[in-house]
């Protein structure tokens, strides 16, 4: 007795919409709602931060690569708390010489959470209004300079 019932497509899958973004020297893959530890960050909790470093938005079946950056995308993070990272043990010695150093470090660390991924509409419409507008600009200056 096995049941016939499909899965139903209305239910969006986590492969959906991500990002991969540059941020302290690093790419970071971000996906809406998931939390991320990236290095520490001077901002206080609940403060809100936008990256524009996105260098590849995925969404459904659509992929947008930028060269390097695509143009007008964000994400915007909200700082949840601020950590320290687990201690490493950095340990160097020189042999023969008797010449050992052991020294520990722990990373500072900021908690963010991804609160939403901005994907930026087509670039034709821009680039015609950006046209406009300095064509509207170079005819209003030669109204304006008087004539001797």
């Amino acid at each position: 007795m096995t049941s016939s019932k499909k899965p139903s497509n209305t239910t969006l899958s986590r492969d959906d919409l991500y990002a991969i973004a540059e941020t302290s020297g690093k790419q970071v893959w971000f996906e809406v709602d998931k939390y991320y530890d990236i290095d520490r960050l001077n901002a206080k909790e609940k403060d809100k931060i936008t990256i524009d470093k996105i260098l590849l938005i995925k969404e459904k079946d659509k992929v947008s690569i930028g060269k390097p950056y695509i143009k007008n995308a964000k994400i915007e993070l909200e700082v949840v708390s601020h950590k320290r990272d687990k201690k490493i043990i950095v340990y160097k010695m020189r042999p023969k010489k008797k010449t050992r150093r052991k020294m520990g470090h722990r990373q500072e660390l900021t908690r963010v959470m991804v609160k939403s991924i901005s994907i930026p509409t087509s670039t034709s419409t821009s680039k015609k209004s950006s046209k406009t507008e300095v064509k509207r600009k170079s005819t209003s200056t030669k109204a304006s300079t008087p004539k001797n």
